[in-house]
């Protein structure tokens, strides 16, 4: 049985939702850098993506022919360069904060996430400064391909969620977790779908 044929077998208003949607196509990638993917969602926190895709450009201009962040140079980078790039002083702090976490072992290599659970990598890496659940379940959803993620707290997942169940009120996140248990061991392919039901409004 397939992640979408275990989902659908769920509820018929389920059904009618995957099949109406772009299957879910997030596959395991090769190798991921965990320092690069949460220094990208440090940047791209709380702005538009236009706005943050042309900061985190500016950023990776700082180190022109490099195709991976080196975090020794973000400690090594004034605040001032991060600032005329756009990046908020939180934000820099958050950054510097991730590039020491990394140095000294705290964020685990790609090889040593391979090994860890879900849990385990969200208790890690909560420990820098600026991220938090959330940010964590995107990468393990998006850019580690974990397949039972259930981020609860996204706003899009909850609504989402409500439209496909003609629910007025969005449910809260202890709502979420208990109507999630059905769609274990594919919760990341239940939010992804709900994702998609928001699609014709607007939401990629």
């Amino acid at each position: 049985m397939t992640p979408e044929q275990h989902l659908a077998a769920t509820d018929s208003r389920m059904a009618a939702l995957i099949a109406r949607s772009l299957r879910y196509n997030i596959k395991s990638p090769v190798s991921t850098r965990p320092f690069d993917a949460l220094a990208e969602s440090i940047a791209y926190q709380q702005l538009s993506g236009k706005a943050a895709a042309t900061i985190w450009s500016r950023v990776r201009a700082l180190y022109p022919r490099r195709k991976y962040l080196d975090p020794k140079l973000v400690l090594e980078t004034l605040d001032k360069r991060f600032r005329a790039a756009g990046l908020s002083r939180s934000k820099i702090a958050a950054l510097k904060d991730l590039a020491a976490k990394t140095l000294d072992g705290t964020v685990p290599s790609a090889r040593a996430l391979a090994r860890m659970t879900d849990e385990e990598i969200i208790a890690r890496l909560t420990t820098v400064r600026g991220i938090g659940r959330w940010t964590v379940e995107m990468l393990l959803l998006f850019d580690l391909a974990r397949p039972d993620i259930w981020p609860v707290h996204d706003y899009g997942v909850r609504k989402g969620f409500a439209k496909t169940f003609g629910r007025r009120k969005l449910p809260t996140p202890k709502q979420l977790l208990k109507f999630g248990e059905k769609w274990r061991p594919y919760r990341s392919i239940a939010a992804w779908y709900f994702w998609r039901a928001l699609d014709n409004q607007g939401r990629a």
